[in-house]
């Protein structure tokens, strides 16, 4: 089997662990995903989160950087919103300069303006049997306090998101070099003018994202473990705006998915219990937890509103046995027409998340 499979790492706090040890956990699975074959590995960004760590990714990349030396390194992705252009090209111009040819640098339109494109349509259903839930409405959860003060903290004082397209024209002139300022001043970025980084653009729907990837020519990931209701509509999106450019002559699409895998399908399902529980953190609005043991998911009392708010992302998370879990993966590379996969795998125990990575390379591998 020829597609490739990405890491992608929140850099996840378990239930009475320290996000430094978060971090050595993340910098050896990034050891252990070189050695077992994975083309990529990513880190995302997340901000106000009790248990994630990951809220740095050009910092992170750095450190894995120096403790890895072939596997690709990338951001899933940039969160564009409390960014500027020249910012994010200079920090991957750094890295690129230590660790030249090996970065991904993903962007993101998360913290910006609305697209607009927030109409309630029925999920679209996948033609080979890959469950598309019904679509969870995120406007509660943008609304939340924490959002309000997550935003605040984010941006200096009175400022404004910039227009998601004209960013990404922007870095796009930045790293060619060819940016000119209203007037006609010439700048550079170095470092960054040059760098050589592969540039993806990350999307849950067929709105801005996907657009502003496909009339650009960019590499796209779409999201199914984040938002698997709009994963069809965002890779059609996509493959519809696409127009070839010099960094590719035909759509490129990733797709990701939420996976636990062990020996046995028991197992895989008692270490994937912590995951509706965290996943309630996020939804909710109070943020993701440190990742629950599957004893304390078990000592929770759940509610028919609690089962509702995590149903989508718990109904479409991949659990059990290797050929279980890649049987399942094919399914959404075939619905999707993936030329790549985005695994991603949270549990309690470092060793079983480990573990998980392991037992799927193997299998992968093998078909």
């Amino acid at each position: 089997m020829n597609t490739p499979l990405t890491v992608l790492d929140l850099v996840p706090i378990p239930s009475g662990g320290t996000a430094a040890q978060a971090l050595r956990n993340s910098i050896d699975l990034a050891r252990q995903a070189e050695r077992l074959g994975y083309a990529r590995y990513w880190f995302a960004e997340h901000h106000l989160n009790p248990g994630v760590a990951g809220t740095s990714p050009a910092v992170v990349l750095a450190l894995t950087a120096s403790a890895t030396s072939s596997i690709r390194l990338g951001a899933g992705a940039v969160q564009l919103g409390h960014r500027t252009a020249l910012s994010t090209v200079e920090e991957f111009g750094l890295l690129d300069a230590l660790h030249p040819g090996r970065f991904d640098l993903g962007l993101g339109r998360s913290g910006g303006k609305p697209s607009g494109t927030t109409a309630q349509t029925p999920p679209e259903p996948a033609p080979n049997g890959l469950l598309i839930p019904a679509r969870f409405d995120p406007a509660p959860l943008l609304g939340s306090p924490r959002f309000a003060v997550q935003r605040a903290l984010l941006r200096q004082p009175g400022a404004e998101a910039q227009d998601y397209g004209e960013q990404i024209d922007d870095i796009l002139a930045l790293l060619a070099g060819t940016y000119r300022g209203p007037d006609g001043t010439e700048v550079h970025a170095i470092p960054g003018q040059d760098a050589d980084v592969q540039l993806w653009i990350l999307g849950s729907s067929g709105g801005q994202s996907a657009e502003v990837a496909g009339r650009n020519g960019l590499r796209f990931a779409a999201n199914y473990h984040v938002s698997p209701a709009t994963v069809l509509e965002a890779t059609h999106g996509y493959r519809a705006a696409f127009r070839p450019s010099a960094e590719l002559d035909r759509p490129h699409v990733s797709v990701s998915a939420d996976v636990v895998v062990a020996e046995d399908e028991d197992t895989a399902r008692e270490l994937a219990a912590g995951y509706g529980l965290w996943v309630r953190g996020i939804r909710d609005g109070s943020g993701a937890i440190p990742y629950p043991s599957a004893k304390e998911a078990a000592a929770h009392r759940w509610t028919e509103q609690d089962r509702a708010l995590v149903a989508d992302r718990v109904d479409t998370q991949f659990v059990g046995t290797p050929g279980q879990v890649a049987d399942q993966l094919e399914l959404l590379r075939e619905a999707t027409w993936a030329d790549e996969l985005i695994i991603t795998t949270i549990t309690h125990e470092h060793t079983d998340r480990v573990r998980s990575y392991e037992l799927l390379a193997a299998e992968w591998h093998r078909r």
